[in-house]
Formats: structure tokens, C-alpha cells, sequence
């Protein structure tokens, strides 16, 4: 081998860069321990399964596989602007959402700038941040959740972006409308802010803030979103952003070209239009959740009420040792020391045998 160091050639912000550590994949685990049978709870993947209405569609769609997707989206774009009553200049489509954050950052943010976040929110903010040199500020959480007074009290002249998660991952936290709408006043329409809603659609819609109608009052407030989660498209990558037309125009200057394929094109178009399977995907999560919920209380585990389609539980300081008993009992959940709960464990929602599953390892781990 020869001496090659490429670390010496990257950009200073990568050096200290780690890779993304996802979910543990089932073949994985079935691999290293030979189960025959494993649980995925790790990912915040919605557990029912394809919906029926995207299968035929992507059926359809396999003997065009030969020619490039639509660069633009055009019918994806249509629809998701007459679903948030938007024009299509106002739509950004990405390779999931994670892509759509990756291009704010690379768009607006170099490395002279801040980017303002909260503890404990999602690992992909300070990952874009420190890849593009700039300066990550994480502002201290208030009961797992963000603390809006004191990120708006952090922004100097070198902000340039703010993060906000609602509901936040990886604890489920949820700002209220009034909460949102008071920061956005408060924040210079030179500072981007970008309101992360990838579990939108658990929200109970009462509760839900009209967040898409604000960018007519904060051209400076970009709204991403996900097909991933609720939608049940997580394999396929499927994301947007709803923003001003000046925001959308320049995203889409940097966004790479068919960074949607088209079976992923095609799904997203058809799954907006399935109710009933997004419909039948909250509720199996509500009924999930209380779950988990009623067996936390009933064995005396403290957890963070949650918003989202996973609950994140505190088990003590040996969560990573319970993380890896559980998986030799062939149930995957997520330990989430990275985002510096390192006394928790994500557990994502599934079907009611799969909740079941994780309590019956936890009463045998811990009963």
C-alpha cells in the first residue's frame, strides 16, 4: 500500500466527520446471529408495509426504467403544489428530505457563517454543517425539546441558517404554532430558517401549524417535508421543500438532475392521493403508541411523551449493554448516545405483535 493520505486533501470541516451510523438492517443481525426471526425498530419506518395503490403504480412504471425520470417532476410538483396551495416555483424536490437539507446548507451557508440548532435534534443538521466548514451552534434543550427563546437570542450577524424539528427527532418533542410563529418575528430575513416537519402527518391535525401559509409573511422560512415516514416510501427516497420562489429557484440551481428517480417520481405522486393508507398508517401508529406507552408507565419507565411514530425511552445508564441484549432477543431499537441521550433507546412504532415483541424482551431483560 502505498502512503496516499486522502484525509490531508478533504476540506478541514470533513476531517472530523463520521459516517452516518443508520438503523441496523435485519439481514444484519439474522447474519450475525443467526435469528430466524427479527423485529426492526430502529428507524421510524412506517410498518405497514407498501401501499397497495403504489404497487400497481410502480408495476406500470418498470418498462420505462430505460429512459431518465423527469428532471423537473412536473406531475409530482403539480400535485404537491395544489395539495399546500402553492405555485410549482415554490416546490424543491430531493432525494428524501435529507437531500433537501443537504442542499439548503451547500446553497446558502459557507464557511464564514453559523448555523443554529438545537441539542439533541437531528444528527444531519450539524453533519451539513461541519462538512461545509461553517460554525455549528448547538443551543441547550429545555425538556428534550427546543428552546426557541434561546435560539433566537443566539443569532449574531453570522447566522445564516436555523434548524428547528417539528416534532424533533430523535425525542418527539412538539412546538406548538403560537411558539413557532413568535420566533419566526424574531428572526432578520437574511437568516434562513428551516422548519424540518418529516412526522407532519402524526400530528393530530388540530394541532398542526399552517406553516406553508407563513412563507407568504417569512419569504426566509423553507418547509421540508418527507415521504418517507407516514407515507411509507422510505426505500425509494422521496422528499420536497416548500419555499419562496427566490429560496425555490436557487435550490434547484444546485439540486443535481434526477435526484428523484422515477419509480420514486411515481409513488409520491400516487401515494398523496391513498387516505385511506395514510389514514390506517396514523392510526396503527396511535394505537402503537399507547402501546409503548401504557407498558413504560406500567413498569416504571420514564419516556418523552412523543409526537412522532417512535418513542424514546429512558432505561439507565447501561442502554447501549440493553440495546445489544435486545438485539440477541432479535428486536432492533436504536440507542441514541450520538444525540447525547445516552440513557435512552429510540423505539420506532410497528404493528401490534411487533410492539409486543420489544415488551416481551424487555419484561424478560428487565422484568
Amino acid at each position: 500500500m502505498s502512503n496516499f493520505d486522502a484525509l490531508s486533501l478533504v476540506n478541514p470541516g470533513v476531517k472530523q466527520l463520521r459516517p452516518y451510523q443508520a438503523g441496523k438492517p435485519v439481514s444484519e443481525l439474522q447474519r450475525e446471529l443467526g435469528l430466524q426471526h427479527v423485529v426492526k425498530l430502529a428507524s421510524n419506518e412506517n410498518p405497514l408495509g407498501l401501499s397497495e395503490k403504489v404497487k400497481t403504480a410502480l408495476e406500470a412504471e418498470l418498462n420505462d426504467l430505460v429512459r431518465y425520470p423527469d428532471a423537473n417532476g412536473y406531475y409530482l410538483k403539480s400535485r404537491l403544489a395544489e395539495l399546500n396551495s402553492v405555485t410549482t416555483q415554490q416546490i424543491t424536490l430531493g432525494n428524501g428530505s435529507n437531500d433537501v437539507l443537504e442542499i439548503l446548507a451547500r446553497t446558502f451557508v459557507s464557511d464564514q457563517d453559523e448555523v443554529i440548532f438545537s441539542q439533541h435534534a437531528f444528527v444531519v443538521y450539524p453533519l451539513v454543517t461541519q462538512a461545509i466548514g461553517a460554525k455549528p451552534v448547538a443551543v441547550p434543550a429545555i425538556d428534550y425539546g427546543h428552546d426557541l427563546d434561546g435560539m433566537a437570542a443566539a443569532i449574531t450577524d453570522k447566522t445564516k441558517m436555523i434548524f428547528i424539528a417539528n416534532p424533533n427527532n430523535p425525542t418527539g418533542t412538539f412546538l406548538t404554532t403560537e411558539s413557532i410563529k413568535a420566533f419566526l418575528g424574531k428572526v432578520p430575513q437574511n437568516v434562513i430558517v428551516v422548519l424540518d416537519e418529516a412526522y407532519y402527518e402524526y400530528v393530530p391535525e388540530a394541532e398542526r401549524a399552517p406553516s406553508v401559509e407563513w412563507i407568504k409573511e417569512y419569504p426566509n422560512l423553507v418547509v421540508s417535508r418527507t415521504f418517507s415516514k407516514a407515507y411509507g416510501l422510505a426505500g425509494l427516497r422521496a422528499g420536497y421543500a416548500v419555499s419562496h420562489e427566490g429560496i425555490a429557484d436557487v435550490l434547484n440551481r444546485i439540486r443535481q438532475p434526477f435526484n428523484m428517480n422515477s419509480l420514486s417520481l411515481k409513488a409520491a405522486e400516487v401515494v398523496l392521493d391513498d387516505h385511506g393508507y395514510l389514514q390506517k398508517a396514523v392510526e396503527i401508529n396511535a394505537h402503537g403508541m399507547k402501546q409503548l406507552t401504557d407498558f413504560c408507565e406500567g413498569a416504571g419507565f420514564n419516556y418523552i411523551p412523543s409526537y412522532g411514530n417512535f418513542l424514546t425511552i429512558e432505561v439507565g445508564p447501561d442502554a447501549e449493554k440493553l440495546y445489544d441484549e435486545l438485539l440477541h432477543e432479535g428486536v432492533i431499537v436504536r440507542p441514541v448516545t450520538g444525540y447525547e441521550l445516552p440513557n435512552h433507546l429510540r423505539v420506532s412504532i410497528g404493528l401490534p405483535e411487533e410492539n409486543e415483541a420489544f415488551i416481551k424482551a424487555m419484561k424478560k431483560l428487565r422484568g
